[in-house]
């Protein structure tokens, strides 16, 4: 199978839709987090790493629930939050090079971060945590 074949099977499922849909709603609650943080304290990585981590963990029962169909479980959380570290460490670099760096505004560079780290994030979550082939 070639890569173009394999891309297809991963991107043109029923499961990516669901999962950007879930990445929508997962990036609205991530975000507004951070912009609520926002309100109470002036350091805007952190905001975002809160933000990130409640997100996180929304997005693990939205992900069991409504995408793959599995039960919560710690060993899986455990898992899936270990699926979403190359997406965390794209998206931190992402947040200090458009906010620190280049002065975007917060929110718009965490929307941007989240963006950008979509697709290696669907695959870690479906084949590692989720063990979906």
């Amino acid at each position: 199978m070639n890569i173009i074949e394999k891309a297809k099977n991963h991107f043109l499922t029923k499961e990516f839709f669901l999962f950007l849909i879930v990445g929508c709603i997962n990036t609205f609650n991530g975000t507004f987090i951070a912009w609520l943080c926002g309100l109470f304290s002036p350091y805007n990585n952190l905001n975002f790493n809160i933000g990130y981590i409640t997100g996180n963990l929304i997005a693990y029962w939205m992900n069991s629930r409504f995408i793959f169909h599995e039960s919560l479980s710690l060993t899986r959380y455990v898992k899936f939050f270990i699926s979403y570290i190359p997406n965390y460490l794209i998206q931190n670099v992402i947040v200090i090079i458009f906010y620190n760096m280049l002065a975007f505004p917060p929110v718009v560079s965490y929307l941007l971060a989240a963006v950008l780290g979509i697709p290696v994030t669907f695959l870690m979550v479906k084949i590692f945590a989720f063990g979906k082939k």
